[in-house]
């Protein structure tokens, strides 16, 4: 019989458990570690509002993207696939310093010469730059992700729905989209879990999240082992935590969501 690894205990979730258990008692018993997460716990918000953000978009420009790259215009499919493939060939953290420091400068630069109100880069936080450019990232990776999703569904469904007179617009808000979600869920989560780790990348532009937080920390304790063991741990939280609860998610569509039995 083959194995069901769904099925089994989850004894890595309670060795994890237990060791963020011993670091939570480190962490209240040792002043220097109550401390230093104290410092990195400020950073949480800005991480999770960077990933929250920078997600949402690129949700939203994947799918234009994907519905681009499916377009019965030639220009479209190839513009599309001109973006996804620079894109995805350029790492995040080179992405993220070209937004910052040269993307960002030449739009301003345009905007001004057009005689518009005036604005300058410094009126651009370096936050909003970050985010901008995990969305370039993250959207060409999401558009593959939602193409393979839409070309998923069944043709035959799709020429049932023609036949009872939807427009195309309904086919794709009533037929198409809804069983292409179920699809593309874990690849999205997975990315989503992934956008939380890579949102540490905006620390190179010295924006103030828990990556940052943490090496300022450790460069004023000289303390590189239990900073950045706390460091690691709130990611682990985060993502850990995430992974669980997009897996309840995806059980709960598979049992109640469209198309299901």
């Amino acid at each position: 019989m083959t194995p069901r690894p769904e099925r089994d205990f989850p004894w890595w979730l309670v060795v994890l458990a237990l060791a963020g258990a011993g670091f939570a008692i480190a962490v209240a018993r040792d002043p220097l570690h109550a401390k230093i997460f104290a410092m990195l716990a400020k950073g949480i918000g800005v991480t999770l509002f960077v990933t929250l953000v920078a997600f949402a978009g690129a949700l939203v420009a994947g799918l234009a993207l994907a519905l681009a790259a499916l377009s019965r215009a030639l220009v479209l499919r190839q513009l599309a696939r001109l973006y996804t493939e620079v894109i995805r060939g350029v790492p995040i953290i080179v992405l993220l310093l070209y937004v910052a420091f040269a993307l960002v400068p030449l739009a301003i630069a345009g905007w001004n010469a057009l005689g518009l109100p005036a604005v300058s880069v410094r009126d651009v936080p370096l936050l909003a730059r970050a985010i901008l450019a995990l969305i370039l990232a993250y959207s060409a990776f999401l558009a593959e992700v939602f193409r393979a999703g839409l070309l998923s569904v069944d043709l035959g469904q799709i020429e049932a729905a023609k036949a009872l007179g939807l427009s195309r617009r309904q086919r794709f808000r009533l037929i198409v989209l809804p069983q292409a979600l179920r699809t593309i869920l874990p690849p999205l989560g997975n990315d989503f879990v992934a956008m939380v780790k890579d949102s540490s990348l905006v620390s190179v532009l010295g924006v103030a999240d828990v990556t940052q937080l943490g090496k300022v920390a450790a460069a004023g304790n000289f303390r590189y082992f239990e900073t950045y063991n706390l460091v690691a741990l709130i990611y682990l939280a985060l993502t850990v935590t995430l992974s669980l609860l997009l897996r309840k998610l995806e059980a709960h569509l598979r049992r109640n969501g469209p198309g299901a039995g």
